[in-house]
């Protein structure tokens, strides 16, 4: 028997079980999208129609560009911010130990619980942020204005995911040799040039990864906004996945099979360029070390 054979009958268990847990939902899924569902008796070949109307409404688009705007803004405060935060870490000592445990704690937090922890810290009567933030005179209505609203679901976002990306970046940085340092040191580099030169270079491909990760989950946000003001004011804050979860909590099986197919093809094409992107890098890599 070979090696190839071999690793097939190794990883033939794991393949069938990602088809039953991913694969057979996801042709139901797909199979839904074309009909319209009354209920299990009761289902009627329709095409292509439920796909017309989602991409010729313009809830669609509107809840698109919002879901895009909101991945662009954490995307451009998570990443520099996480890698801030990994830069300013501890190398070596006890501190180490104790600044990541401290940096992971908001990744413990269960998810359904974030945005109820959120409300009460925001309240104006006895919340800790919602207490000073009255202090000094800033009201911050998430329930009635839309800006502010933004700025509480981003800020939740931050404050829970922006230690994944510090955590990551952390783990590249940790394996760059003393010696290049060393060498930096002697040839007189700047920080910047350290950073620029050294540092950041090690950290690409974990960079790719915690950018297509914030990107994935960011983009189908749903529990934060919902629990806090349930897409409003004046569906400010409807994303693609709270349409979704309108669809679904209203029984309409065919739209929202079909919203789902839509966004699984979306997700897909945008980790397939991800994907090209890593393998493009990793052939001039290649060539430099050739």
């Amino acid at each position: 028997m070979s090696k190839n054979q071999l690793s097939w009958i190794l990883v033939s268990p794991a393949l069938m079980l990602l088809l039953v847990v991913g694969g057979i939902p996801l042709m139901t899924v797909l199979n839904f999208s074309f009909h319209d569902v009354f209920n299990q008796s009761n289902i009627f070949w329709i095409g292509t129609d439920w796909y017309q109307d989602i991409l010729q409404s313009d809830r669609f688009y509107n809840s698109l560009g919002r879901s895009l705007l909101f991945s662009a803004l954490i995307l451009a405060i998570e990443i520099p911010l996480g890698i801030y935060l990994a830069l300013c870490l501890p190398k070596r000592g006890i501190g180490v130990s104790i600044s990541l445990i401290c940096l992971a704690m908001p990744l413990l937090v269960p998810w359904n619980m974030i945005s109820i922890i959120w409300i009460a810290v925001l309240n104006e009567q006895n919340g800790l942020i919602g207490t000073v933030l009255s202090g000094i005179g800033f009201h911050l209505d998430w329930k009635f204005n839309p800006a502010h609203t933004w700025l509480t679901v981003i800020t939740i976002d931050v404050w829970h995911w922006t230690s994944l990306v510090a955590i990551l970046c952390y783990s590249s940085l940790s394996t760059i040799p003393s010696p290049f340092y060393q060498s930096a040191a002697i040839d007189g580099a700047s920080r910047f040039q350290v950073f620029r030169y050294v540092e950041l270079p090690k950290m690409n491909q974990v960079l790719m990864m915690a950018l297509l990760l914030r990107f994935m989950d960011s983009f189908l946000i749903f529990i934060e906004p919902f629990r806090l003001n349930a897409g409003g004011p004046n569906n400010s804050t409807m994303f693609l996945a709270m349409d979704l979860g309108e669809e679904v909590a209203a029984f309409n099986y065919g739209p929202s099979a079909a919203r789902s197919v839509i966004y699984f093809a979306f997700i897909l094409c945008v980790a397939w360029s991800f994907n090209a992107v890593l393998n493009y890098q990793n052939r001039d890599n290649r060539k430099l070390e050739n």
